[in-house]
Formats: C-alpha cells, sequence, structure tokens
C-alpha cells in the first residue's frame, strides 16, 4: 500500500468512526485529528464521493506554452555545463529572466541533446542524526510486526503508555505513532487526555504531549 492508498484508507475510517458516533468532536478525538480537517474531508466525501478523499492535483490548470527556440536550448545547455544545475533549478533561473519553461521541458532539452545527468554524492557532513534538544521531546510508539499479518503485542496498549510514563527519567513532551487503530481508540485517547489533565498547569494555554 503505498502512502495515497494509506492516507484515504485513513480518512475512511475516520469517516466510518464519524458515522457510528455521530459526532465531530468525539471523531477527531479518537482519530487524533482536527476538527476542521474532519468537516474538510466530511465535506468533500458528501460532495464527491470516495473520489474525493484523494489528494488534489497541485499542478496548474493552465500553462503558459513558451516556445523552445535554439537560443533557449543554449542557454539551458550552457547553465547545465557550466552550474551543473539540474532540470528544476534551470527552470527556476529561466523563470526570473522571463522564460517560463518547466522542469520537465528543460529536461527534454536535456535529454535531446544527450546530456549526462547530474550525479551529486552527499558529503558525510551532510548526514543529520535526528535528535531534540530536550530529553524525551518525542517518545515513539508502535507494534513489532513478526510475519505477514503476524504482530506482537507484548503488553496492552494502555499498560505499555503507563510504564512508558512512569519509567522515564523526563516528562514526555509528545507521542508520536503510526496510524495503527490501537492508538485511536477511545480508552487509548482518554488516557492520553487524563495524563495531560493531571500533568498540566492549570494555567498554562497549551498543554503538550
Amino acid at each position: 500500500m503505498n502512502k495515497q492508498q494509506h492516507q484515504v484508507k485513513a480518512r475512511k475510517d475516520w469517516l466510518k468512526t464519524y458515522l457510528e458516533s455521530g459526532s465531530v468532536t468525539k471523531t477527531a478525538l479518537r482519530c487524533g485529528i482536527a476538527r476542521s480537517t474532519l468537516h474538510r474531508w466530511i465535506k468533500r466525501y458528501k460532495e464527491e464521493g470516495e473520489q474525493g478523499l484523494s489528494d488534489k492535483s497541485r499542478r496548474p490548470k493552465t500553462l503558459t506554452n513558451t516556445k523552445v527556440t535554439k537560443e533557449i536550448e543554449s542557454i539551458i545547455l550552457d547553465l547545465r555545463e557550466k552550474k551543473r544545475w539540474g532540470a528544476a533549478r534551470i527552470s527556476i533561473h529561466l523563470l526570473r529572466k522571463g522564460i517560463i519553461l518547466s522542469a520537465m521541458t528543460v529536461w527534454r532539452v536535456l535529454y535531446k541533446h544527450k546530456v549526462n545527468p547530474v550525479v551529486k554524492r552527499p558529503k558525510k557532513s551532510d548526514y543529520k542524526r535526528y535528535s531534540k534538544e530536550i530529553p524525551s521531546d518525542r517518545v515513539q510508539l508502535d507494534v513489532t510486526k513478526i510475519r505477514n499479518k503476524a504482530y506482537q503485542f507484548t503488553e496492552s496498549t494502555i499498560n505499555f503508555l503507563g510504564e512508558i510514563l512512569d519509567t522515564f527519567y523526563f516528562p514526555i513532551q509528545h507521542i508520536q505513532t503510526d496510524w495503527g487503530t490501537e492508538f485511536f481508540n477511545y480508552s487509548f485517547q482518554y488516557e492520553l487526555h487524563e495524563h495531560i489533565l493531571s500533568n498540566t498547569d492549570p494555567s498554562s494555554p497549551d498543554p503538550l504531549i
């Protein structure tokens, strides 16, 4: 299942939960989404059906066509040779000069002239370790997959959450999960909600977890 299919499935689950509960607020709490997000997908589903649950293309409906002259081809080839830029960057540079060409059109020019692709290997210093400045700023919860359709639950999700909250040396700021349904049931969401209420300064306008 690709990313788009995964997103559509999640949105179907949101709508199913909404139809069962009849409440936008309860559904948003259970699914871990904003009410405005749920309202948007409910409206899209009513107007377009299941097709409306897919992301819209961001490509402009109309494009201004610019004829690729020999002069423009020469500019593209010169930029590639001297700057070692890719098609997208060349397209942006041309746009600043008043020449409107898509990255795909630039790529076709390069392909036509059999220009080798630019290969840039990342330097060792380019690799950045994922880290947070505050200990326990973000904690990942997940399920272990043993084999196809077989998952290991060492403890119940709520018990495991309690174990983490009780044993970590620092107060947890955020909990990050995948889109597993075990993290969006009522009991788990209310457990998080109760933890927020019991560990947040009442005067704080924006509790984090």
